[in-house]
């Protein structure tokens, strides 16, 4: 009974099933009963579970007479085992009763070793189950040790997380036996235990203590959208009601802001901009940039960017401290955010409009009237004005339909002189087809890149995005639309390697004695 009551006060500290703790002492018996009757014995342990009763047995199989016998000591030909059981049966185990051990000093360290071993992977085992599950879930400890900054967090004597140093609030102090709280953003089983990652850092550890503070939250009334933050300084959150008299913002500010403070307080004295979240991408980003007034925002959808245009004395504040307002602003609403004064932006248009009138002027053989005119409805490209419809022309002031067809006729015999240039340059320089269609390059960057020897879709594919930006020029691209680009342009490696890895199972099919159902399946499979 004593070992029984032994396993119980362990599976009750370490919060373990009681019979996990039984096997454990069962193989550690094992164990000391191969090393007292030899180590090729099997020797087999078992611990009635109602009286604690230690039955040590010896098993022995039987083999055939003409099976080879790989283990002398475990295995026994037929005849051997019938001397001893008349009515042994081939497949059969001997199986012999063992005298109780006497634990000398040695086998009873072994016997230890082996049942905290089993223990410890038992343990190990639950907490990975227990904390799986809980990503994404605000825990509370006590600090245990830290080292280099990063600390390792006693949570409620159940388990032990890592909060590594880039995952805690800059410049918090962190002390051992501190009382600290965290989210759990990842879980991992690892070969020493499971790995719980906490973090103080991280936007959603604010979303969760928003949900801690504030009911409607909780309630599912207020919904949190979005997050942004620069840990220990800043953070901005946008919120939005499902319910119409419910003022989101203030229900978390709370009560002379009681529920904001008391979320401020955790993290250390961070500024928090509360917000409401609008589906208006416009609307947004000015709350987003408060106290900074914006007089217009530009959207430019296919870069999924924007410029914001603000008066000469508030762009220091639209901008923030070491840009700190924008960056927070733009990880909010997931757009590239520019911000410009009214100056600056009325220059740059105004180059724009000087730009685009010049092109329309040199490739239409116009005046600057109509040229004025095509750029005021927006057009940007010759390409556009053959494109479009000679009753959408029509409808700009001033023109008629007779313009509209001349128009179009100038720009298709423009259109076709530049492309006999472009064909001529392309010989010229041997560019490739291939790289003539890349995706997501006009005819003047690929002639660049032709004078730089980049000739094929192959060599494009072997660039690496700041080069391909050092060769167009700086502000050509950004960095994700180089990489975007240079993606594209491998895009047809993977296709080729894929249609190999097919080719060849299906030859291997082909030569093997398999069915034709099989031989498709594996196609189906690759």
């Amino acid at each position: 009974m004593e070992l029984l009551q032994v396993a119980d006060t362990v599976a009750r500290e370490k919060n373990i099933d009681r019979d996990i703790v039984i096997q454990a002492m069962e193989e550690a018996i094992q164990k000391a009963g191969r090393s007292k009757y030899g180590y090729e014995q099997d020797i087999r342990a078992q611990i009635d579970r109602k009286n604690g009763e230690i039955n040590l047995k010896r098993y022995r199989e039987v083999m055939a007479d003409d099976a080879e016998i790989e283990n002398e000591v475990s295995q026994l030909k037929l005849d051997q085992a019938r001397r001893i059981k008349p009515d042994a049966e081939v497949g059969e185990f001997l199986v012999d009763e063992l005298p109780p051990l006497d634990f000398g000093r040695i086998a009873a360290q072994t016997a230890k070793q082996v049942i905290m071993q089993k223990v410890r992977e038992a343990e190990r085992a639950r907490q990975y189950e227990d904390f799986k599950d809980k990503v994404g879930e605000i825990v509370s400890g006590v600090v245990k040790r830290v080292e280099y900054g990063n600390a390792t967090v006693d949570i409620q004597g159940r388990a032990e997380g890592i909060l590594r140093r880039d995952e805690t609030i800059p410049r918090e102090p962190i002390n051992v036996n501190d009382r600290i709280r965290a989210i759990i953003y990842e879980v991992r089983e690892e070969t020493r235990g499971p790995q719980i990652f906490l973090s103080r850092s991280h936007p959603e550890f604010m979303a969760k203590l928003f949900m801690q503070e504030v009911p409607e939250i909780y309630d599912g009334i207020i919904e949190i959208k979005a997050v942004a933050r620069d840990p220990g300084s800043r953070a901005k959150i946008a919120v939005l009601s499902h319910e119409s008299s419910i003022d989101p913002v203030g229900a978390c500010v709370g009560m002379r802001g009681s529920r904001v403070q008391a979320v401020v307080n955790e993290l250390g004295g961070e500024k928090i901009d509360i917000i409401p979240w609008t589906e208006d991408l416009g609307s947004l980003v000015v709350s987003a940039l408060q106290p900074a007034a914006v007089a217009k925002v530009v959207l430019d959808e296919d870069k999924n960017r924007m410029d914001v245009v603000v008066p000469e004395e508030h762009l220091s504040l639209a901008i923030g401290r070491r840009g700190q307002n924008v960056r927070l602003a733009s990880m909010l609403t997931g757009w590239d955010i520019d911000v410009v004064t009214e100056e600056q932006e009325s220059t740059r248009r105004a180059e724009e409009f000087q730009t685009r009138s010049s092109l329309f002027i040199e490739a239409l053989d116009v005046d600057d009237v109509i040229a004025h005119l095509l750029v005021v409805e927006g057009f940007t490209r010759v390409e556009e004005i053959v494109e479009t419809p000679v009753d959408e022309l029509n409808m700009i002031e001033g023109f008629e339909e007779e313009i509209s067809i001349e128009l179009q006729n100038r720009a298709s015999v423009w259109l076709e002189q530049k492309q006999n240039e472009l064909n001529e340059k392309q010989e010229e320089l041997g560019i490739a087809d291939d790289l003539m269609q890349a995706e997501g390059l006009r005819a003047d960057q690929i002639m660049k890149l032709g004078e730089n020897d980049i000739k094929t879709l192959d060599d494009l594919a072997d660039l690496a995005g700041d080069e391909l930006i050092e060769i167009l020029g700086g502000g050509s691209l950004t960095n994700s639309e180089a990489n975007e680009i240079i993606m594209m342009a491998r895009k047809h490696w993977f296709a080729e390697e894929d249609a190999a890895a097919e080719k060849a199972a299906i030859e291997a099919a082909k030569t093997s004695e398999e069915s034709p159902e099989a031989v498709a399946a594996q196609t189906e499979e690759l």
